[in-house]
C-alpha cells in the first residue's frame, strides 16, 4: 500500500494523503499491509519536485518510450524505475498479488496521472511502479477502490 495513504509524511510536498477506512484498519489489525513509496525507496527526497510523466503513461516509462521529468526540468526516469523495481520486489518477497496505490501519482497512479504539463490536467493512465505491478500480475487498485481491493483479496485467499 502508497506510504502516504497509511499518513506516512512522503509525498512530493512532505505530505500524506491519509485514508480512513474500515477495511484498512482491519487488514492493518490482521498484519496484511506492506507500506512502500517507491520514490522515497529509489532514494528521492522529501520534499521533492513535482513530477510527472511527460506525453505518455508509465507503460511509455517502462518501454523507454517516454521519461518523468520534474516541473525545473530534471530528468528523473530511473528514479521512478527504481522505485518501481523496488515496490514489485516487495511484492514477490512477502508474496503480494493486491496493492492500493495513490491514484493520479506518477508512480502510483492506477487509473489516472497527470498529464505532465503541470497544469492539474488528469489523463487515463497508470503511473510507473502500478504498470509494473500489473504488468507481473499484481491487481492494481487505488485509494478510491478499496472494498472492490477487499472484494479480490476475499475471493483469491479463500
Amino acid at each position: 500500500m502508497s506510504a502516504c495513504l497509511l499518513g506516512k509524511k512522503v509525498r512530493y510536498d512532505g505530505g500524506a494523503l491519509s485514508v480512513d477506512d474500515q477495511i484498512v484498519e482491519r487488514w492493518r489489525s490482521e498484519g496484511r499491509i506492506v507500506s512502500v513509496c517507491p520514490e522515497v525507496e529509489a532514494g528521492m527526497s522529501i520534499p521533492r519536485p513535482p513530477a510527472e510523466i511527460f506525453q505518455g503513461s508509465g507503460k511509455g516509462v517502462l518501454n523507454g518510450e517516454v521519461d518523468v521529468i520534474e516541473n525545473d526540468g530534471g530528468k528523473v526516469t530511473n528514479e521512478f524505475l527504481a522505485g518501481a523495481s523496488i515496490a514489485l520486489n516487495l511484492c514477490r518477497k512477502f508474496d503480494i498479488d493486491i496493492a492500493v496505490l495513490a491514484e493520479f501519482s506518477p508512480s502510483c497512479g492506477s487509473s489516472a496521472i497527470y498529464d505532465g504539463s503541470f497544469s492539474g490536467k488528469q489523463i487515463p493512465g497508470m503511473g510507473v511502479a502500478a504498470a509494473l505491478l500489473r504488468e507481473h500480475g499484481v491487481h492494481v487498485f487505488s485509494q478510491y477502490e478499496i472494498a472492490k481491493a477487499n472484494t479480490v483479496l476475499l475471493a483469491t485467499s479463500s
